[in-house]
């Protein structure tokens, strides 16, 4: 037999935000818990009509059909869900309609949606993070040094920035950030992922970067794992998106199913190319993979090249927009070397394109704490 429902709001100073339960039915009150605890919460669990103060400070309030006439007279308010008891009930739309509802549920159906809902209000879930795919024309392009620089130059700005590994031949982004040594989880932890990932946990467990307090940076460890399952690749983004700023993905030409899965999860793709006949050809069969899966791919040119190719006829070759030109950068080699970040350079090619590029994607946003300045 189950327990009975007991009131959880207590008096005392001021919590954190919380999602507020509000039912007197024994079975919705432990189901909600339930998904709730999955979510990585504790609501407020109330059996009548709540103080109004909790009604309106609550990150989310889920109401049972048994206490809807009881709700009906507080202020209306976003983010309020009424739970069903009953299918064949019309009258619960009327009573959703009294109350303000945003949705009416049923649950088990509903009990995926309701969960990743209630994650979002738990997480304070805003503005989705702008997500850049980079990837090479061909072998050696320089894509990776590009989505380094890029997470670079959005670090040094105080954005919340995560770096994504996508290739798992390509030797270790974490390497090239000279942070190959810092404690944190990579790609065979997070292999079996499935499902909704919390942001914030995700944040807390990446290798942070010294000097790049805003930067985390999901790469491979050295072992013997060469792929991840498209459902982690979409799972650990999605997470890294809805913590908000910039998401930069570094995704291999060939595209395996998580790469798909990267680019299909992207706003924006940069296809870096050399000024290079076999280059260009090269880069036109990426570029046709790509647009499977995203539309706004655009070209990186990389000059000089043997036969002065112009960057305008390239990208136009490719049919896709020429997001700019990437100059050679002196000592650039030396600094991958030595484990120096690329972009870290203010006044170098590198970081200049990356500075162009983040203020025409990215709006006006307000720094987090920990920027480099």
């Amino acid at each position: 037999m189950s327990k009975p429902i007991t009131d959880r709001a207590t008096a005392g100073g001021p919590e954190p935000a919380r999602p507020l339960v509000l039912t007197g039915d024994e079975g919705l009150a432990e189901h909600l818990l339930r998904i709730c605890a999955a979510a990585g919460t504790d609501p407020r669990l109330i059996r009548g009509a709540p103080p109004r103060e909790l009604w309106e400070e609550a990150s989310l309030v889920l109401v049972g059909d048994d206490r809807a006439a009881q709700c009906a007279g507080l202020p209306r308010r976003p983010g309020v869900l009424l739970l069903g008891l009953d299918l064949d009930d019309a009258g619960v739309w009327v009573r959703a309609v009294q109350l303000g509802a945003e949705h009416v549920l049923f649950l088990p159906e509903a009990e995926t949606w309701l969960l990743d809902r209630i994650a979002d209000a738990v997480e304070g879930v805003g503005t989705p993070a702008r997500t850049v795919a980079v990837l090479g024309g061909r072998g050696g392009a320089g894509a990776s040094t590009l989505a380094c620089a890029l997470a670079v130059t959005a670090a040094r700005r105080g954005l919340r920035t995560v770096l994504v590994d996508g290739d798992p031949l390509g030797g270790g982004l974490d390497i090239l950030l000279g942070g190959e040594t810092a404690a944190g989880l990579r790609w065979p932890d997070l292999a079996a992922s499935r499902g909704r990932v919390s942001g914030a946990e995700l944040a807390r467990a990446l290798p942070a970067l010294k000097r790049l307090g805003t930067l985390s940076c999901l790469s491979w460890d050295r072992g013997d794992t060469h792929a991840v399952p498209p459902e982690a690749m979409r799972s650990v983004l999605a997470a890294a998106r809805r913590r908000g700023g910039l998401v930069v993905v570094d995704v291999p030409r060939r595209l395996d199913p998580a790469a798909g899965q990267a680019l299909e999860q992207s706003d924006t793709a940069l296809l870096v190319v050399p000024a290079e006949l076999r280059a260009v050809a090269a880069a036109d069969r990426v570029a046709a993979s790509v647009r499977m899966r995203l539309d706004d791919v655009r070209a990186v040119v990389r000059p000089p090249g043997p036969l002065g190719l112009p960057a305008h006829r390239i990208a136009r070759g490719l049919r896709m927009q020429l997001a700019g030109v990437l100059d050679p950068e002196p000592g650039l080699a030396v600094d991958l070397e030595q484990g120096v970040p690329p972009g870290i350079r203010e006044g170098g090619p590198l970081a200049r394109f990356c500075a162009a590029f983040l203020d025409e994607v990215l709006p006006t946003v307000p720094a987090v704490e920990g920027g480099v300045y």
